[in-house]
């Protein structure tokens, strides 16, 4: 193994879990907290939930929509002022599942950054190689993960960075109010 692989090695986490539970009004989030949510909305195409963020120092709220069918968690945040990021959504390549009223995301470590307008940013395709040669995913969730980041990423930039317009094509249509 190579330092630098070495190095991140060491830095490699377990895919990230998190839970929502609708009927308690509850998010628990990767690192075990349990937060109460201000709103959850059931869609046929999936879960929206928004929540503040409390002790964080960049983030005031969180709104975010779980896509089944797209393998993605959609985020939109609200800075605490001189925080803001120059992004529009924050997508997290994630498996979902959802037993009644609870959904289970696993994270599988690609984010991707969509600028509207503008631009689309992969982030943590080391993270995610680095897992797998950990043995933290599978060959065919790092495979997924691939697969629906190339499928985000082309889907976007053929409608002009624009993520509602690619959503439409999918039969999806996000709205963020509580």
């Amino acid at each position: 193994m190579t330092p630098s692989a070495a190095s991140r090695a060491d830095h490699v986490h377990p895919p990230k879990v998190e839970v929502f539970d609708v009927d308690a009004g509850t998010n628990t989030d990767p690192k075990g907290f349990v937060r109460q949510v201000d709103a959850f909305r059931t869609e046929p195409f999936g879960l929206y939930m928004a929540r503040p963020t409390p002790g964080h120092p960049r983030l005031a709220y969180f709104r975010s929509w779980l896509l089944p069918s797209l393998g993605l968690r959609v985020g939109r945040w609200s800075w605490h002022p001189g925080h803001e990021e120059s992004f529009d959504y924050y997508l997290d390549v994630v498996n979902i599942s959802r037993i009644g009223n609870v959904w289970r995301t696993k994270d599988l470590y690609l984010d991707l950054l969509v600028t509207a307008g503008s631009g689309v940013r992969v982030l943590d395709i080391d993270e995610l190689l680095t897992a797998l040669g950990s043995g933290l995913v599978e060959a065919d969730e790092a495979e997924r993960a691939l697969t629906v980041t190339h499928r985000t990423v082309d889907g976007i930039s053929r409608n002009g960075y624009d993520l509602d317009k690619w959503l439409t094509e999918h039969g999806i249509a996000l709205s963020w109010n509580p």
